[in-house]
């Protein structure tokens, strides 16, 4: 139980925590908008992000950051664009995002051990100045989903309705997927970019199955994340397993279960 007492294994267990809270707030509205798969994209676009970062000497997730937002930008232009078949926009930056990473890789092939660790998760060297990144993202979230979580309802339930109402459409579309952007990309170092949008969807997924209303949804999401991320970071230090991939297959068996013991009880 000495890991407990490991300054490297508090600064991941409070970093797990506040991406616990932010990656699924964030999630209920795009699994609800049909838009799962936007965390899959912009990750790939921000791993872009980060191997110039090495390229180029500058604080990785900084320049990570930077491409998800922009790419974020991309998508809600090419959501417009394409109304009809809004999916494209999704399939247009992620090709984008991978072939970008992909040429960057390329070029560094010296730092091609560090990018490795943002694509599978390095929770366990998450340094301060990470930490003060996701606290803020944090802040963030819920200061943006507090204030505006009548208009995100409608939102996600009606969009047509919303706008003819009078809600600024526009405006919370951007705003939803730049906060989707900012939480993937400081959820990199937890569970890797290969695993970011499981913490997006899985803790949305099993909280449908039980929830009552929205609300309800929003509460249970963020409890099955909080349950995952803290049992798997525990299970993985106690038995030095991979930390991202646990929290990722505990969220499995969560949702598993929920599932299994929601058609027993119909039964």
């Amino acid at each position: 139980m000495d890991i407990f007492l490991e300054y490297f294994f508090q600064r991941s267990l409070i970093g797990g925590v506040l991406i616990g809270i932010t990656a699924p707030l964030m999630g209920i509205f795009l699994v609800l908008r049909r838009l799962s798969m936007i965390g899959d994209t912009l990750s790939h676009v921000t791993i872009a992000g980060v191997a110039l970062g090495f390229l180029i000497d500058v604080y990785p997730l900084a320049i990570g950051l930077l491409f998800a937002i922009a790419a974020s930008f991309a998508i809600e232009k090419l959501r417009k664009t394409y109304k009809t078949y809004a999916e494209l926009s999704i399939a247009i930056i992620m090709a984008g995002g991978i072939a970008l990473a992909t040429f960057l890789f390329s070029m560094g092939q010296g730092f091609s051990v560090n990018v490795t660790s943002y694509l599978f998760g390095s929770i366990y060297t998450l340094d301060t100045t990470d930490l003060w990144l996701i606290f803020g993202v944090t802040v963030l979230v819920l200061l943006f989903v507090i204030l505006h979580f009548k208009e995100m309802f409608l939102m996600v339930f009606d969009e047509e309705a919303a706008g003819i109402s009078g809600l600024p459409i526009k405006y919370y579309n951007i705003a939803m997927t730049i906060l989707t952007s900012l939480v993937i990309c400081v959820s990199i170092k937890i569970v890797g970019a290969l695993l970011v949008s499981s913490l997006l969807t899985i803790p949305v997924a099993a909280s449908l199955a039980l929830a009552r209303s929205f609300k309800h949804s929003v509460i249970l999401a963020v409890l099955f994340s909080e349950i995952a991320v803290i049992a798997g970071l525990i299970t993985a230090g106690l038995w030095d397993m991979p930390p991202g991939s646990t929290v990722v297959l505990l969220l499995i068996v969560l949702l598993a279960g929920t599932l299994l013991g929601k058609r027993r009880f119909k039964v």
